[in-house]
């Protein structure tokens, strides 16, 4: 199942297009999508094979939200690809690195953002999406407490996110307005042919900025719901933003920032993808 936001309302996207919830669900689920993760053990059994056999109605993208609009928590994960950790002159850590974003950062799959400097970067990333309460969460059954994965962007203001020194300011220099896009969808776990290894990618028109493979995570999913939810309660509709691998703006030499009309495009196999352009 791929669960959306189109025009505010728990949506279903199928291959002929997309299926209102509320009305495929005769009114038991939707139109709101917070409500849908509080019970996402019955919305996915009672759904599910509707969704099957209904016709969608034809959409536009750019009327897509993003897919978890109001989440309790975000948690974001730092240096967890070891090319990554070592194009920032890191050592891979020996547990995750966390960090939070904040949830008025969070936009959809096909959004303007207005650029807070020249030093912004970007961040392709894995995002996980949680479906059922997880606290002291065994590694072995952390995928049952998954709702779904989706794309995401861990737009970094790198000037802000440096300020203090010992005391910088990722969270801060990683939530401005529009510098959190996910989606286009939720995607259950049963669409993946492999939910451990999926290609990711990002590019600016014919340049390729990021190209790797989430097989190359330090801390891969099971880790990182394990180990979150051993340090704190994981809550329904809660995102974690996985990490990114090598290729962003300030390993480089020279640096590589966005620019003024530049479309962003990150792209995770069997998920999606999501258009990101940048203004002044």
């Amino acid at each position: 199942m791929r669960l959306a936001n189109l025009r505010n309302r728990a949506t279903v996207l199928v291959d002929s297009g997309a299926v209102d919830v509320e009305k495929l669900t005769g009114g038991k689920f939707g139109p709101d999508l917070g409500a849908c993760f509080e019970d996402w053990t019955r919305f996915v059994k009672h759904v599910t094979p509707l969704a099957e056999t209904a016709t969608g109605e034809a959409y536009d993208v750019t009327d897509l939200g993003c897919p978890v609009p109001l989440p309790r928590q975000i948690f974001a994960i730092g240096l967890n690809y070891a090319d990554h950790a070592r194009e920032t002159g890191m050592t891979a850590p020996e547990y995750p690195v966390v960090f939070t974003k904040f949830a008025s950062s969070l936009s959809g799959p096909v959004t303007t953002v207005q650029l807070s400097s020249d030093t912004v970067d970007f961040e392709a990333e894995l995002v996980v999406v949680i479906g059922t309460t997880a606290r002291n969460t065994p590694r072995e059954s952390a995928w049952d407490h998954v709702a779904g994965l989706a794309v995401g962007q861990d737009i970094s203001d790198r000037e802000i996110q440096t300020r203090g020194g010992a005391g910088a300011q990722w969270s801060l220099g990683k939530s401005l307005p529009g510098f959190s896009p996910v989606g286009p969808a939720v995607v259950t776990i049963d669409e993946l042919s492999n939910p451990n290894d999926l290609a990711i990618r990002a590019v600016v028109g014919n340049e390729v900025l990021q190209e790797s493979s989430t097989r190359e995570l330090i801390f891969d999913v099971p880790d990182l719901v394990s180990y979150l939810s051993d340090n704190l309660t994981l809550h329904p509709g809660d995102l974690i933003f996985t990490g990114t691998p090598a290729g962003v703006g300030i390993g480089r030499d020279p640096k590589r920032y966005l620019r003024d009309g530049e479309t962003l495009v990150t792209e995770i196999e069997q998920l999606g993808r999501l258009e990101t352009t940048f203004v002044d």
